[in-house]
């Protein structure tokens, strides 16, 4: 018999064991049994091409059409070519290597289940050299056919080392020796929300004997991944509690009356109410944990900008972090331009209760950093606007008592955790994340589940309508010139451009699959220079450039000097030039939904229409296309996140991109389990309340180390 954490290689054997480990990392039973089936065929019904993803390994269940063998051009042997269909679209195999033997196996009318990596040819969707299993009784002795004599037929995760029918005939192995498990979860919580015990579910979810059956399976294994995450948040929030922060009340008075009776407009009903929320946040003892979304433009550096003089009223500082130098650079010149001869302390003109700006960065010239690090560390400077370069152990404050966090998406978790070991006298300083990357509740909820959650949902005021398009490069290469052209249009009216690359040029390409390499901006500028924008003038932008001459190009972008920016996404943040009214984003399958949409944000900033062209060669069918549709069909950030939630698999959300791991968010929704993620949230808050350390709930904490993995728990404990 066996336990979840029995090895598998006792119970499958080193091939079956081997090849698990290899390809999924699945080392025991627990691992295995919590790789749940990825969808469940009908028997009888076909698997949806539509949505297949180029590069991605996929396993369909579909039915031959028909079979063509053709001979090699290139060297001898023949190729067999098969077109599959799921009654709707087609897909097509081809088999090389004199593999015509299997055009036995694979007549017409045949059904099974073909798995291998997706790829483009001739711009059709293909599988080169799949493996497949079919389901005809025929071709198969019956002892292989017990998986598809059920109506349900599961269709598993599966890599290239090993096939979902094997993962299948894995899991029947281990489920057949299999002990009944202790359960994790609580009798009275199981009774309460009628869950199925751990071992039922386990069963039901691979096996399901109806579809009855399944759907209750799918209910309690959903239940453990959102005990597990709420344990975590609740068990930080509780933690946070312990740690006082700087109380900071508002005063009559001081710089942030003086700053709100200079205001030259109204301040919007949603950014009232966030500013007092957040200034009764700032005047307690407990340690403030807000994030603040809004759309490009909907006001958010006002806002936090009234938070940090409120700091400054207390006698205290208050740093702003930024992600790229660019954009530290941008908000240093902005708060200055806003506070005028408030921010001006110790300079001639300066008003009587002014304070000081001062901005730091990790390729400053020496002595103005030198400056900075001085200004920091005396508390000469109230405000302390920086990058990463903030955070660094060399780098002290005076009395630091709220961090705005801008983008704070673009943050690896050490940076955002190194924030709460600054403030003085072992207080904790207040945080404040900002994002112009609207998050759905739910997401917000579970990714953030500790912070509380602000939006400004008002549009930009003053700002023009962007049209979005597709260019499909691939179907229709004439299209690409015409996107030359009509950048020039928009120049010769008087106007400006961005060009938006995802690669610098001068590294090796990140992505290791066969698909070329991303359109590099240091090969892009020439080409463009020399050939369709030769009359242009034309800059270059990217993270790697020396400090002074990035804020050179962008001085001469915004000045006019300059026609045409290309550009890495230094530019996605921050950076406001109303006279530019197009963007070409060139590979645009490459960037996320939210950073399309950030990036397009960045034009339509005047009293001219934007336009935004993105140029991919990603096929029409598939989920990357459907993306790219996603983003030209809408403008609200807040529906496009989403539908960047509903077309992308949810377990990434967890910051797998960050772990480098695979997160546990296998079943949960985070769109359609709104009502139960609420439920967990307050029965782990209870539990905790009453047993921080979970020591009376050993099943539990086993439960939160068995489903959200280390890498995952270490980044959801810091975000």
């Amino acid at each position: 018999m066996a336990t979840m954490q029995d090895p598998l290689r006792s119970l499958l054997g080193a091939r079956s064991a081997d090849a698990l480990a290899k390809s999924l990392d699945i080392n025991t039973v627990g691992e295995l049994l919590r790789h749940y089936p990825r969808r469940y065929a009908k028997r009888g019904e076909l698997t949806d091409i539509a949505g297949l993803e180029i590069g991605e390994h996929a396993t369909v269940l579909a039915r031959v059409q028909h079979v063509t063998k053709k001979p090699m051009r290139a060297r001898k042997g023949s190729i067999l070519e098969v077109v599959l269909t799921d009654g709707h679209r087609k897909l097509n195999c081809a088999f090389f290597g004199n593999q015509v033997w299997r055009e036995r196996e694979l007549r017409p009318g045949t059904t099974g289940l073909f798995a291998g990596k997706v790829n483009a040819f001739r711009n059709t969707l293909q599988l080169a050299n799949p493996e497949y299993e079919l389901l005809d009784p025929d071709d198969y002795e019956m002892s292989t056919m017990d998986s598809f004599l059920a109506e349900i037929i599961p269709v598993y995760p599966a890599a290239a080392g090993i096939q979902s029918w094997t993962i299948g005939k894995c899991v029947r192995q281990v489920l057949d020796v299999l002990d009944p498990q202790p359960d994790p979860l609580p009798d009275s919580l199981r009774a309460r929300y009628r869950l199925d015990e751990l071992t039922e579910a386990l069963r039901n979810i691979h096996r399901p004997p109806s579809w009855e059956a399944l759907d209750s399976a799918r209910v309690r294994l959903k239940w453990d991944e959102a005990m597990a995450i709420q344990l975590i948040f609740a068990q930080r929030r509780y933690s946070a509690v312990s740690r006082a922060a700087p109380a900071c009340p508002p005063k009559p008075g001081g710089i942030a009356e003086a700053f709100d009776a200079r205001l030259p407009f109204e301040l919007t009903a949603g950014q009232r109410e966030v500013g007092d929320s957040i200034a009764t946040d700032l005047a307690s003892e407990h340690p403030m944990n807000r994030l603040l979304q809004g759309e490009v433009g909907s006001g958010k550096t006002i806002v936090a900008l009234r938070a940090m003089l409120q700091v400054v009223d207390a006698g205290k500082q208050a740093a702003m972090l930024a992600p790229t130098e660019v954009l530290a650079a941008q908000h240093a010149r902005s708060l200055r331009e806003m506070l005028g001869d408030l921010g001006m302390a110790g300079e001639l003109g300066a008003a009587e209760n002014a304070t000081r700006i001062a901005l730091l960065t990790g390729s400053m010239p020496a002595k103005e950093r030198k400056q900075a690090l001085l200004d920091a560390a005396s508390g000469a400077a109230g405000i302390i606007v920086g990058t990463h370069a903030l955070i660094q152990e060399h780098v002290s404050f005076a009395d630091l008592a709220l961090a705005v966090v801008d983008e704070q998406h673009r943050f690896g978790v050490e940076q955002r955790d190194a924030l709460r070991s600054r403030g003085a006298d072992f207080t904790s300083p207040h945080v404040l994340v900002m994002t112009a990357t609207p998050i759905p509740r739910t997401v917000a909820m579970t990714v953030y589940g500790d912070l509380e959650i602000s939006s400004l949902r008002e549009l930009p005021a003053g700002r023009s309508p962007i049209s979005t398009t597709v260019v499909p490069v691939a179907e229709k290469p004439a299209w690409l010139e015409r996107v030359w052209q009509r950048l020039a249009e928009e120049v010769g009216k008087g106007h400006q451009a961005y060009i938006v690359c995802p690669r610098i040029g001068d590294e090796p390409p990140a992505d290791k699959s066969d698909k070329r390499p991303a359109i590099a901006v240091l090969d892009l500028a020439p080409q463009l220079a020399e050939g369709p924008l030769r009359d242009l003038r034309i800059g270059v932008l990217h993270g790697r450039l020396p400090s002074d001459e990035k804020d050179s190009v962008m001085r001469a972008f915004a000045a006019g000097k300059l026609d045409v920016l290309v550009a890495t996404t230094v530019i996605e943040v921050g950076v406001n030039v109303p006279n530019a009214t197009a963007m070409v984003i060139m590979d645009a399958d490459r960037f996320g939904v939210s950073q399309l949409h950030q990036l397009r944000g960045r034009v339509g900033r005047g009293d001219v229409p934007g336009l935004c062209l993105l140029v991919t060669e990603a096929l029409d069918g598939t989920s990357t296309r459907a993306r790219l549709s996603a983003v030209e069909s809408t403008l609200d950030g807040f529906e496009l996140s989403r539908l960047d939630l509903e077309l992308r698999r949810e377990g990434d959300v967890l910051g797998a991109a960050q772990s480098g791991k695979r997160s546990g968010l296998k079943l949960l929704s985070l769109l359609q389990d709104e009502h139960l993620i609420a439920q967990a949230r307050t029965t782990a808050q209870r539990i905790v309340d009453e047993d921080p350390a979970l020591g009376e709930h050993l099943g539990l904490a086993h439960l939160v180390a068995e489903v959200i993995d280390a890498d995952s728990a270490e980044f959801l404990e810091k975000s």
